[in-house]
């Protein structure tokens, strides 16, 4: 089992700047790969931020630039979110895929976007 715990949520104002962290814990040596995921009201629940398998990032078109994943060798990972707009308001979750294809999701930090 792998634990995952996000923090760093919070109300920001459009063009402000927020930092998410995610904490992972327990077979942590069974994660293959490790990325951010974010669920707006009513959508479905999308990509933001990924690492893959070989440490490559990707992230989605609409937060290039703006976004930039980190991590560090005490396993956490970082979200660090820059010219923040509305749009960004979600659900944020930490996900880890196992080397076996499971996926692990943290409880989730909410942002909010607003002026």
């Amino acid at each position: 089992q792998v634990e995952l715990v996000e923090s760093g949520g919070g109300l920001v104002q459009p063009g402000g700047s927020l930092r998410l962290s995610c904490a992972a814990s327990g077979r942590i040596f069974s994660i293959n790969a490790m990325g951010w995921y974010r669920q707006a009201p009513g959508k479905q629940r999308e990509l933001v931020a990924g690492f893959s398998s070989g440490g490559s990032t990707n992230y989605a078109d609409s937060v290039k630039g703006r976004f930039t994943i980190s991590r560090d060798n005490t396993w956490r990972m970082y979200l660090q979110m820059n010219s923040l707009k509305p749009e960004d308001t979600a659900v944020y979750y930490c996900n880890a895929r196992s080397y076996a294809s499971k996926d692990y999701w943290g409880q989730g930090t909410q942002v909010t976007v607003s002026s």
